[in-house]
């Protein structure tokens, strides 16, 4: 009996001990509108000479909608080039189950913005765009980790490889970008 009762209190903690916490940067609800936006994760750092880069997911429930936020982070001594996201970018996403996910982006037209950090000496590009999920891809993100992934913005593309546990020592943070979407997709339902 005492086995039971034991095995009885321990299953809820099993039980939350698998889930992620939802956390929400902005959680608005009106009579007409409802948005829910998580906040920005970390899915891919580089560092090579004088540049860095950043990219980041958030993911936002706008009226009933799922989307994934994507921000890109450059950061140079260099000149960086722009990147700009339009209607004919795509998210693809290559999970770890064989199956091919795309995120199409939204039809506003999204380009890199220039900033200059005076006290480093930087140039610094951001760029923020949007991604729609479809029904059917919808599914497979919530129980498959993702593999590679390759952004396609306007007029060029790029590959990366996920990480199962991603720690950014200039960014202090840790991120486990291969299960983002397993982790908060249930955030924005």
């Amino acid at each position: 009996m005492k086995n039971i009762l034991a095995l009885l209190l321990f299953i809820p903690v099993l039980a939350t001990a698998q889930t992620k916490d939802c956390v929400y940067d902005i959680e608005e609800k009106t009579d007409s509108t409802s948005l829910k936006v998580l906040p920005n994760v970390l899915i891919d750092e580089k560092i090579f000479g004088n540049t860095n880069e950043y990219l980041f997911f958030n993911l936002i429930n706008n009226d009933g909608a799922p989307m994934l936020g994507l921000q890109l982070l450059q950061k140079s001594k260099d000149f960086i080039p722009t990147k700009c996201i339009n209607s004919t970018s795509k998210v693809i996403l290559q999970l770890k189950n064989g199956k091919i996910v795309t995120l199409i982006a939204n039809d506003e037209e999204s380009c890199s913005v220039l900033n200059y950090d005076e006290k480093e000496k930087n140039n610094i590009r951001i760029l923020t765009g949007y991604f729609y999920f479809t029904k059917t891809n919808y599914e497979e993100l919530k129980n498959s980790s993702i593999m590679l992934m390759r952004v396609q913005y306007a007029g060029d593309s790029k590959d990366y490889v996920l990480k199962s546990e991603l720690t950014s020592e200039t960014l202090n943070t840790k991120s486990n970008p291969e299960t983002y979407f397993m982790d908060f997709i249930k955030c924005v339902e």
